[in-house]
């Protein structure tokens, strides 16, 4: 199938899935995974209509950004390094993976250059794997309420990677776990921190995500096929 198909089908089941959870489709976006595919596939996806494209490596995604002509968004989804932010800078509208106050810091000091703000997403582990990055459920709430305090920085909500599963069904738990734990910093009340967004599930388990509370889907394989 072509990448216009595989979107439909994706959105389709998208669809399906927050209908199924008693949730507005509307509430639910699709950012698409272009990692270690040529531009020209990002462009093709964006002439079928998908505008909100993910990249997972900073070196990449400058290449990248600078072949496609048409007009989309960039969300930051990978490991992020201090020294690579300032690459970023003015090029994304979400970081979703602020797992430590130092990366915020420098965000923070790219953004003021900018004279303007940064939306992130606080990267959580919520399986506990070493090989995997983000602040612990534990950590959460002070890390959050430390990078509050940040004037160029808003916190918009939380991420994670949960265990891989062969049944998606085995995800579920570290999904709810989020949601649950966005509920938790909510709660506190912190000023300019919002919890408008859950970035969660990929191709194999984004429909499990969607009916426990994802926002934000992120998907590549499902679309433009397996990474060369």
């Amino acid at each position: 199938m072509s990448i216009a198909d595989n979107l439909l089908q994706v959105k389709a089941e998208m669809t399906a899935a927050a209908v199924k959870a008693g949730r507005d489709p509307a509430s639910v976006r699709l950012v698409a995974v272009a990692k270690t595919h040529p531009a020209a596939l990002v462009e093709e996806a964006a002439r079928a209509g998908q505008r909100l494209f993910g990249e997972n490596y900073v070196q990449e995604f400058i290449a990248k950004a600078a072949q496609v002509r048409e007009p989309v968004e960039w969300h930051y989804i990978g490991h992020l390094q201090s020294n690579k932010v300032k690459q970023l800078a003015g090029l994304v509208t979400l970081i979703h993976s602020v797992d430590r106050l130092s990366l915020a810091e420098e965000i923070d000091r790219q953004w003021e250059k900018l004279g303007c703000p940064c939306a992130v997403l606080i990267q959580v582990n919520v399986g506990g794997e070493a090989s995997k990055s983000g602040t612990t459920a534990a950590a959460a709430v002070e890390l959050v309420r430390a990078i509050a305090r940040l004037p160029h920085l808003r916190v918009r909500g939380l991420m994670t990677l949960p265990p891989f599963f062969a049944d998606p069904e085995e995800a579920r738990p570290y999904f709810r776990e989020l949601r649950h734990l966005a509920n938790t910093i909510t709660a506190t009340d912190l000023p300019g921190v919002e919890m408008a967004e859950l970035s969660m599930g990929m191709s194999g388990d984004y429909r499990v995500a969607i009916e426990e509370g994802a926002t934000l889907v992120r998907i590549g394989t499902a679309i433009f096929g397996e990474r060369p």
